[in-house]
């Protein structure tokens, strides 16, 4: 029996994909209509993750921030203080490799099993079930699990110890900020050249300069979609985890402390909820262009 707690952009997609394959499954979410796709689809509602806790053998948890995973977790009705010996736990949030060891280490002494995994592909890959998955924790349990991970993705791979799930996650966090920076000022420069932009896109995304922004993003700036796939909130807290635990080992990454600026920019003009895209927003506000 599988439990899922958090149904938002991506986990309802994720939850979906197993429920679809037969798999029964109990749903907690911070707000029931949330999650009443997955309940009409058989899914059965849980008031708390502590009663997903009690119904299930295997628990995976997609929720926002690293205060929504403590509370799911260590609160007195969350998953350890209801989790039974063999229950095997499963975190795909991007969260702080710190706290993924926290909770490994307290679900080893009420022998539960854990295992942090977290995604990525946006809305796009969890809809069409073609995620990356990088899971870290204990060889036995990964392959144990991987059966469910190739329902929701299409790249899985075991990055090692407890954590290394979070820190490989960090890394495609990284990458994708200078992306991210370097599509929407391509986009700028070339509005303000007289391009056409989408001409100009043509000649380049085959290149060196190819990205998966460019083919999946740029696209929805031009259609004037701003919507979340990925929410500028949550990326700039990735950007935050990213950057104390590189401070933690004592590592400049002066890139990445750009980019959380320039998101940071794009939340004060009011566009947190937004998609990553939505820095397209900031750097026209920036340069004073009027689409």
């Amino acid at each position: 029996m599988i439990g899922w707690i958090g149904t938002g952009v991506m986990g309802n997609s994720m939850f979906s994909h197993l429920l679809a394959k037969g798999y029964k499954g109990y749903v907690n979410t911070r707000t029931k209509t949330k999650a009443s796709d997955v309940i009409e689809k058989g899914a059965v509602w849980c008031e708390t993750p502590g009663e997903v806790a009690r119904q299930t053998d295997i628990i995976f948890t997609m929720v926002g921030f690293p205060k929504d995973v403590k509370e799911v977790y260590f609160s007195p009705d969350g998953i350890l203080e209801n989790a039974q010996p063999g229950q095997v736990l499963v975190d795909m949030t991007t969260t702080s490799p710190t706290l993924s060891a926290e909770i490994y280490y307290a679900a080893l002494g009420r022998k539960v099993y854990f295992m942090d995994a977290p995604v990525s592909g946006g809305d796009t890959g969890a809809r069409n079930a073609m995620l990356s998955i990088m899971a870290g924790g204990d060889l036995p349990v990964f392959e144990a699990l991987y059966p469910l991970f190739s329902i929701m993705g299409k790249k899985i791979i075991f990055q090692g110890r407890t954590g290394s799930g979070q820190h490989t996650k960090m890394c495609n966090q990284i990458q994708i900020a200078g992306t991210m920076i370097g599509m929407c000022e391509c986009l700028v420069y070339g509005y303000k050249a007289g391009l056409d932009l989408q001409a100009m896109l043509n000649s380049i995304s085959g290149g060196a300069a190819a990205s998966w922004s460019l083919d999946n993003l740029a696209p929805r700036i031009f259609q004037r979609d701003f919507e979340a796939g990925f929410f500028v909130e949550h990326f700039i807290k990735d950007m935050g985890i990213a950057l104390e635990e590189a401070e933690k080992m004592n590592l400049a990454l002066p890139g990445i402390a750009l980019a959380k600026q320039l998101y940071q920019s794009v939340k004060a003009l009011g566009y947190g909820r937004k998609g990553t895209q939505a820095l397209m927003l900031a750097l026209e506000h920036i340069a004073n262009i009027k689409p």
